[in-house]
């Protein structure tokens, strides 16, 4: 069964997967995270994680280098056929050069040792949105429509739109990689991090929403495959 980690966030900055068998350590760090502004999925084992990968456009994925079923390595080959775009980054006790050396060779872009400082985690996921919201560029344009993923701002005809949290977090999904087709599951995913229970009909809630302020023909509808946000032409 996956083990998502369920508190309330305020804002979606960047959708983390928590790959940590630590119940207890899990717990705190998806508190703290989500509570800077961070959505944040959790799995206690690789089999788990290898679940959740293909469901969501992660920003980074945080690996705890030695789970019940095997090493957190192990991870990296399917980070890069899911989620190809996610920075990873590897937690482990154990203070070893020869650990690190082996995480980075495998394709980890990031080491961390426990115990550590939260806020030294904190930095490092800034770094890491930094560099992705470079790479995006900060404002992405669909026609009528403006997306700053860096501050979390959209307009439309030049008009600021508010949005909720969760209205954010599937626009961030939707957004971040316009040009493929997002399955209902993949964005069933972005509303994990919020306490309440989300189900098919609730997307379709939200997607409505988002449409009624974006524009009713914002987000194409692709029966049997899911949705695809194109804007609003000029």
């Amino acid at each position: 069964m996956v083990s998502f980690c369920r508190v309330s966030l305020k804002e979606v900055a960047l959708h983390v997967l928590l790959v940590e068998d630590d119940v207890e350590l899990a717990g705190a760090m998806s508190a703290f995270l989500t509570g800077r502004g961070f959505a944040v999925s959790c799995a206690n084992s690789l089999a788990n994680a290898r679940q959740l990968l293909p469901l969501s456009e992660w920003g980074v994925v945080l690996i705890d280098l030695y789970l019940p079923d095997g090493d957190g390595l192990d991870l990296l080959q399917a980070v890069k056929q899911h989620a190809a775009h996610a920075s990873t980054l590897i937690l482990t006790a154990k203070d070893q050069v020869s650990d690190r050396i082996r995480g980075l060779d495998a394709g980890a872009d990031d080491y961390l040792v426990k115990p550590f400082d939260p806020d030294e985690l904190l930095a490092r996921l800034r770094a890491v949105q930094r560099r992705s919201s470079g790479n995006q560029g900060a404002i992405q344009r669909f026609g009528l429509i403006e997306v700053d993923l860096a501050r979390q701002r959209v307009s439309l005809r030049g008009h600021a739109v508010e949005l909720t949290a969760k209205e954010w977090a599937l626009l961030q999904v939707l957004t971040t990689r316009a040009d493929r087709v997002h399955s209902k599951d993949a964005l069933l995913a972005a509303l994990y991090g919020f306490q309440d229970e989300v189900d098919s009909n609730t997307l379709e809630v939200f997607i409505s929403n988002l449409r009624r302020k974006l524009g009713r023909n914002s987000i194409m509808t692709l029966r049997g495959q899911g949705y695809r946000f194109v804007g609003v032409p000029p």
